[in-house]
Order: structure tokens, then sequence, then C-alpha cells
């Protein structure tokens, strides 16, 4: 197999897992039983808009309104249902304005009526409500350092909750005595739906003193201000009475499950290491390319031609001075140079939302002359690794994977193909 032939093989698994996750196809498989009276569609997230126009197109005949709001260029047309957007990863005022329009939406119903919840990755930053005693700007400020430093998605959303008027079951709390089926895309590792969009209508079980142990943890400056916030004891947890229904419809492991039937087409043997891989970006490159060069010289843990197929969320922890680039890419320029150019392994990683961090591509595909392409136009690989700037060296040497936004997500799908 060449270059070409791998990078094929390559696009092909990882577009079959972003399909299979595509809202179209799955929101009408999960919608509930129509309601006696109205429905309002609620949702915030990626996939939002797109949930949206599944469910105003598959109930034509229900008394349906509502508003959603997803990242900026991830609108579609939603018929009745009032699209907006707002900015990701770090909340801004139309994310607070989208907060306010969807907690009014749901405000005086009926036991007749339903409320649609819509629920898929990204809608943390996207439906920001701050708790009484803190400002947008807090959470701004909060959100940005946890991003920096090396958090797990669990970890931020732990902490997002509890400075949330509006997340952690609080927006089903305020839709009673309607009934909430909420249609989950998670993009979280292990599937917790509390995790996903930090759980609007999901119960929570979490404290607010093991959100103030996260910042802490990662020494993020905690002001007087947020201390007082976050302990003042104005958390309203759901009842198991008063609990909404949540259906997952999509998750990383029935990309993953899709992503193996596509290598399978290609006559190549798939092996999943797991939906929820994570960890540092740069580390679990070495531990893969490892597992590569042993699936290559010796046929463990499975023989050739193979894929190693993995998801999850791993983290990039930036010290000091950064450049441009996301999980996947950093990821995957740590395999080059772990993989020193081994013949015969190809990868490729990308976000399935169609966006690596706050770049314009989705990931990359790297091949053995990966490193030396780079060194051929003057760019030496370790430096880029150090300075958090995978996506320029990968924009120099053509090797990035643009999709656009695919208006899905269950988080990142990476492939590394023996042959």
């Amino acid at each position: 197999m060449d270059n070409k032939g791998a990078a094929v093989v390559l696009q092909d698994i990882f577009h079959a897992a972003v399909d299979s996750a595509l809202p179209g196809p799955v929101v009408p498989l999960a919608m509930p039983e129509k309601p006696r009276g109205r429905c309002v569609v609620i949702g915030a997230g990626k996939a939002s808009a797109a949930m949206a126009a599944a469910v105003d197109a598959a109930w034509p005949d229900v008394d349906l309104s509502g508003v959603v709001v997803t990242r900026y260029g991830h609108a579609v047309p939603a018929g009745r249902i009032r699209i907006l957007e707002a900015a990701h990863p770090v909340s801004d005022s139309m994310s607070e304005v989208a907060a306010m329009m969807i907690a009014e939406a749901v405000r005086h119903l009926t036991p007749d009526d339903l409320v649609l919840a819509l629920i898929s990755g990204g809608g943390s930053a996207l439906m920001a409500l701050p708790i009484s005693g803190l400002n947008l700007a807090d959470k701004q400020k909060i959100t940005q350092s946890l991003l920096l430093s090396g958090a797990n998605i669990r970890e931020m959303n732990l902490v997002r909750r509890h400075l949330s008027a509006i997340k952690g079951g609080k927006l089903a709390l305020m839709a009673a005595p309607a009934r909430v089926v909420s249609l989950i895309i998670s993009d979280v590792p292990g599937d917790n739906p509390s995790d996903v969009a930090s759980g609007p209508t999901v119960a929570d079980t979490s404290t607010p003193e093991q959100a103030l142990a996260v910042l802490l943890r990662y020494n993020i400056p905690v002001s007087p201000e947020i201390r007082n916030a976050l302990l003042s004891k104005q958390e309203a947890y759901l009842s198991p009475a008063a609990q909404s229904d949540s259906r997952l419809i999509a998750t990383p492991a029935m990309a993953l499950k899709a992503a193996a039937e596509a290598a399978r087409r290609h006559g190549i043997m798939p092996l999943i290491l797991g939906d929820a891989l994570e960890g540092e970006s740069r580390e679990l490159g070495i531990v893969m390319a490892g597992i590569a060069r042993s699936v290559k010289l010796y046929g463990h843990p499975v023989k050739k031609p193979a894929v190693l197929l993995s998801g999850g969320e791993t983290t990039v922890t930036v010290t000091g001075f950064a450049g441009k680039g996301g999980r996947n890419t950093e990821f995957l320029l740590s395999l080059a140079c772990a993989l020193e150019a081994q013949e015969g392994i190809w990868a490729i990683a990308g976000d399935t939302d169609g966006i690596d961090g706050t770049e314009d591509a989705a990931g990359a595909i790297i091949y053995p002359d990966t490193i030396s392409r780079g060194s051929e136009v003057g760019l030496h690989a370790p430096d880029y690794l150090a300075k958090h700037d995978s996506y320029s060296f990968f924009h120099a040497t053509g090797d990035l994977v643009t999709t656009g936004p695919t208006l899905t997500n269950v988080n990142d799908i990476r492939a590394i193909l023996i042959s």
C-alpha cells in the first residue's frame, strides 16, 4: 500500500465514524411519544441545529416551537425552531442571551406539554448563565484557565455545572411540570449524560466542594467572589420523580463500531482499543507508536494488515508559548516523531465535529515520510511539538484534514493503519 491508498482508507474510516452520528438519521429513531399539548424544543451544542431540523421535519403535525444554540458557523434552518449561534470553547455575550431565552422558553408549561432537549458536546460554552454573585467575565476567565490547565472534560464540566444557573439539572426544574425528554449525542468519555454540555436536564449528584477542589488541583486562582458563589448552597437538585428521560442517540462507541465496519470493507482487521482514552495527547502518541510497531514487527496484539481504532478526549497542557494546534494534531505529531519513519504505518486523527481545538481543520494524516517532508521545507518536528504548534507543521506539509462543520460531535476518532 502506498501513501495515496492509505489516505483513501483512513479518510473512509474517519468519515464512516462521523456519518454514523449525523442527527438526520439518528434523531427520528429516538423520538418520544407525541405530547397531548405543546412541544417546546430547546438545546445546546455543536449538533443542536441539525438535531432541531430533524425534529421539525419528523413532527409536522405537532404544536412545536423552541430555541436552540449552536456554535458560530454550525447553524442550519430548523423550521419552527429558532437557531442562535454563540462562541466556543469560551462563552461570549450570545451564550448568555441564548441561556436566558432557553430558560424563558420552558416556563409556564403544563403536564400535557413536552420539553424536548437536544443536547450535544459544546453546549457548556454555548449556553452560559452564571449563578448569583458571578458574571460572564468570571466564567470566561475560569473556562480559559481550565482549557490551558490539562483538566479533563469531566473535571471542566463539574466546575461549569456549579458555576451555572441553568446546568446540572436546573433547566429541567424550570420546565416542571412538563415532561422532559433529552436526546443526547455524547462526546464525553463514559457517556455520562450529566457530563454532556454539563447536563442541563440531568440530575447532578456532585457537590460545590468537589468543583472547588478541581480549581485548586490545577492551581487556578479562586477569587473570594467565586468561592462564596460556589459555596453559597444555592444548588437545586432534581428529585428522582423530576428527573428527565435521557436517551443517548449517538456515542463514541457507536462511531468506532462504524469505523471498524469500514475497515473490514477494505479487507483490514480492526482492533478497537477503547472509546474513552484520555491523558496528554503527546504521551498517547508515544504509547500508540509502541503498539503500532508491535503489530508491524510481531503481529501483536493483532496481525497485519490492521487498523488500531480509539476514541475519547485527550488533553494538551500548555506551559509558556503556545502556537496553533489541537488535541489531534498534537497527538499525530508526537506519533510521527515516535515512529521515526517506520515504513508501512499511517494514521489519521480528527475531531468528529470538524474542528480540532480552535483551528479550521478536523485533524491531519501522517505518513512514513511526514517528518522528512517537514525537514525538506525547514520544519524540525520536535520543535513544533514542544511549542504546541502542530497545526502549523501540518499546514506546511499539506497534511491537514479539513471537513468544515460536520454538525455532529462524538469526540475524537483515531485510526492507525499498519500494512
